[in-house]
């Protein structure tokens, strides 16, 4: 089951995905890795994790910037934020700490004072953008360390010091490219709310982590299908939090399809609407500074909502299902799949009570990303 631009080759294609995992290791382990893209290039390295050594080693060579989204230089009032991301070249005299702090939205009352700040007025050169689209990919802060350099400058410093290289092709696929997927395996899954339960697993090609389906039942592959867009969330599914109501909408849309006689739930690795588990619980602390579900993403430099419907199209293709009676409050899920081809027959509510502790994230939802409850 693949979703191959059209005109990409499916070997091109997959290589460059393993890059690119490569990569977001890479940054998840503080290394630096550097990008080069047609007549420009950068050694760039997350400001995620950065310690005051690996600063000074890096900071040796100048000018060095700070790249991070237009979002968060607009909110540390950066002169001249136009560009995403925008460029800010550090002065000698910032530490590691400091730009930590820069980056961190969950700092900002500890460290209140910082700047001025200048921005690049012009647009941040492609290997630049591409460091902060693999900051997203690795679920870390969208911030990185930039070195601009030619592209010969940048292939030495690679092989001196054993850096992996983000080519045209990889750096192309980076921005919102989900890798294809394949269909791994499938057991059945007996499961409280539902026994007649099968579990499959579908792995990206860039080897990331695996989304799974529950196909419930045996349903027909030509009638709209009762199904449910689930996004991982460990703190609800498992930990039962009460900030939000995933783990009802889990265990609700189980009893349902079941009650049903049977259909499908996608449980997609998309935790905290794809901004990853860590960057979920700086959003928390940041709600409990007062900043609701939505502004708290955007404090953090991303989007509301970074989660793409791609890979769901794509199960539901290769399980037989095109027609499907979605349970969804979010009118995102509905106009995302049918973009991708999946005739989205019936939209069926699909909400939970309010408690104490989740109803101003429910609020915000409603009012702030339109959801219908």
């Amino acid at each position: 089951m693949t979703d191959t631009p059209s005109g990409a080759p499916t070997a091109s294609r997959k290589r460059a995905e393993i890059r690119i995992d490569r990569a977001a290791g890479e940054f998840r382990r503080g290394r630096a890795v550097a990008f080069i893209a047609g007549g420009e290039a950068a050694i760039a390295r997350p400001v995620e994790g950065l310690a005051e050594d690996d600063f000074a080693t890096f900071a040796a060579q100048r000018p060095l910037f700070l790249a991070l989204t237009l979002r968060r230089a607009t909110l540390l009032h950066v002169r001249t934020a136009v560009t995403d991301p925008t460029l800010i070249q550090l002065p000698p005299d910032f530490d590691a700490a400091t730009v930590r702090a820069l980056a961190d939205p969950t700092a900002d009352l500890d460290f209140p004072l910082r700047g001025p700040l200048l921005g690049n007025r012009d647009a941040a050169p492609r290997p630049a953008q591409a460091a902060v689209q693999l900051c997203k990919r690795a679920e870390l802060l969208p911030a990185a360390l930039v070195h601009l350099l030619t592209p010969e400058a940048a292939q030495a410093r690679a092989a001196a010091d054993d850096l992996l290289v983000l080519d045209e092709a990889a750096i192309g696929m980076l921005p919102e490219t989900p890798p294809d997927l394949t269909l791994v395996t499938s057991a059945r899954l007996p499961i409280k709310e539902a026994e007649a339960a099968r579990l499959y697993a579908f792995r990206p090609a860039d080897g990331g982590r695996e989304h799974l389906a529950i196909v419930v039942g045996d349903p027909p592959r030509g009638a709209p299908v009762l199904t449910r867009l689930h996004s991982e969330c460990l703190t609800g599914d498992v930990l039962g939090s009460l900030r939000c109501d995933c783990g009802e909408q889990l265990r609700g849309a189980l009893q349902a399809i079941a009650e049903a006689g049977g259909g499908v739930l996608l449980y997609l690795a998309q935790e905290g609407r794809g901004i990853g588990l860590v960057n979920k619980l700086r959003a928390y602390r940041l709600q409990d500074q007062g900043f609701d579900t939505v502004d708290a993403n955007l404090r953090l430099g991303f989007e509301a909502d970074e989660r793409l419907f791609v890979a769901a199209a794509a199960m539901l293709r290769r399980l037989g299902f095109l027609k499907v009676r979605l349970l969804t409050n979010n009118p995102a899920k509905v106009e995302g799949l049918a973009k991708l081809g999946i005739e989205v027959a019936e939209r069926v509510p699909h909400a939970f009570p309010a408690n104490p502790h989740n109803a101003h994230y429910l609020e915000a939802k409603r009012k702030r990303s339109g959801h219908y409850l």
